[in-house]
């Protein structure tokens, strides 16, 4: 494959657009040492490509990141990514999880990230949780945006709040 001088880390001269549209952190109360996993659902919605970094933020202190490349095979819009984050040593509390992808030259940047608005609880090891609940639980975020287009172009059968298929 060849690139034009110009291309600094993929993309050349094509217009880079992507959408952070879903965001599920799984378990939402958990002991500090527990695994927490976040999956991320991404759009291309343009024609560029290029690899960058996807991270999971919890109080604005980055817990997980990855690099994520997208725009290789235009057919291919909807991404899904999988991180997990290792809670040990982590000083228990409640936890804003955010997901955010910086893209240099987004046509769209204020898409680029999508809070959850449920916070993960994080209870000291062996701890009971303050309402008497157990571990467990999951929250889920999803962009209004996406959903409603996705019912206005009609590929969403009455009822359902995703794209046919799932995300």
């Amino acid at each position: 494959m060849f690139r034009h001088v110009g291309d600094t880390n993929g993309g050349g001269d094509g217009n880079k657009d992507i959408a952070v549209r879903q965001v599920t952190v799984t378990p939402v109360r958990a002991h500090v040492g527990d695994t927490v996993r976040v999956d991320v659902v991404i759009e291309n919605k343009a024609e560029g490509y290029e690899t960058v970094p996807l991270e999971i933020i919890a109080n604005r202190k980055v817990v997980a990141r990855k690099l994520f490349t997208f725009g290789w095979t235009p057919a291919e819009r909807i991404f899904r990514e999988s991180f997990t984050w290792n809670t040990r040593g982590v000083s228990p509390g409640e936890y804003r999880v955010r997901t955010e992808a910086f893209v240099w030259g987004d046509s769209s940047p204020f898409d680029n990230f999508l809070e959850v608005k449920k916070v993960l609880f994080l209870s000291a090891t062996g701890s009971p949780f303050p309402d008497g609940a157990t571990s467990g639980g999951s929250a889920t975020e999803t962009d209004p945006r996406f959903v409603n287009r996705a019912h206005r172009e009609g590929s969403v059968p009455a009822g359902e709040v995703g794209p046919a298929g799932g995300y």
